[in-house]
């Protein structure tokens, strides 16, 4: 059977419709590679695409699109919610089928030095392609964002993995890897007090106590009027979608403040929402053999 890769890449552009279409060309046209789903967000002013397919045709088509990220996105006029450090911020590569762990490291880190190479671009390896444990955590190697970048890459120890130890000038610096599934997860509060929002997000993050697999910080949804927990869960098989969506809700009662909706960014596995069912349905011995669609797809 054939190898099959997810990934799933970040984009710092949210608003521009003309140029998240440019973006996302390569991805559609480049044989070997389906693009399952792209969602752009103004206030976070970031594009999130989800494709598989094979080694060859993810590669190929993430260069391309990478040239043209960093040639239609100037960082020194980008603004928005999400913490970012590159007009290409973050590609992680999630084995799927017939790959492993360790190969999909290293077609992380063929991305990333020809990326670098090409582009003259500074590039950081994270989750298992990390060089160091300080460098297995996004969260670490992005902080102080885009604005940071510049003297950060010239510290010995945030030397870039491939690239200058200088960030691009229009395109900062870029975070590549392989990983685990990971569910973007967000939360919306019936409140417009981002400190607050902020407040129940260090709460829940692994860093400030919370669940173990959970990355979070609060956003602010000024169009709606609103704030939000936006989340990254890891891990979903032990950080659940339920677990986080509970505990926001403990920690947001105790300000006298509601849930009032959720979303999910890009795609999600199957079983992440066969967790939450089974949790509030309070189903017994359930299983995902269960599911007709599962049953069907058995014969596909």
């Amino acid at each position: 059977m054939s190898q099959i890769l997810e990934c799933i890449p970040n984009f710092s552009e949210g608003r521009d419709e003309a140029k998240i279409e440019k973006i996302v060309e390569p991805f559609k046209k480049t044989d070997g590679v389906k693009l399952l789903d792209y969602s752009a967000d103004k206030d976070h002013n970031r594009l999130v695409v989800t494709m598989i397919g094979s080694p060859e045709g993810l590669k190929k088509s993430m260069l391309e699109a990478m040239e043209i990220a960093i040639d239609v996105i100037d960082m020194n006029q980008h603004t928005g919610e999400h913490p970012r450090m590159g007009a290409v911020d973050v590609v992680p590569f999630t084995p799927v089928r017939n790959v492993t762990m360790e190969e999909a490291v290293e077609i992380s880190k063929e991305v990333a030095q020809e990326a670098a190479e090409k582009f003259d671009l500074p590039i950081y390896l994270y989750e298992d392609a990390a060089t160091s444990p300080a460098r297995e955590n996004l969260a670490d190697i992005r902080r102080g964002e885009y604005e940071a970048m510049a003297q950060k890459v010239q510290q010995p120890e945030w030397k870039p993995d491939f690239g200058p130890a200088k960030v691009h000038p229009t395109a900062g610096a870029t975070v590549i890897g392989a990983r685990m599934p990971l569910v973007a997860y967000n939360v919306n509060l019936d409140t417009d007090d981002l400190e607050l929002a902020n407040d129940i997000a260090r709460k829940i993050r692994h860093s400030g106590g919370g669940l173990r697999y959970c990355k979070a910080i609060g956003i602010d949804l000024s169009e709606r009027g609103i704030v939000q927990v936006s989340m990254n869960l890891t891990n979903y098989t032990k950080t659940s979608l339920y677990q986080a969506f509970e505990m926001i809700k403990f920690e947001a009662k105790r300000y006298g403040v509601n849930i009032i909706g959720s979303e999910l960014i890009g795609l999600l596995p199957a079983q992440a929402l066969f967790d939450v069912a089974e949790y509030y349905l309070g189903v017994e011995d359930f299983s995902p053999e269960q599911i007709m669609e599962n049953r069907l797809l058995e014969d596909l």
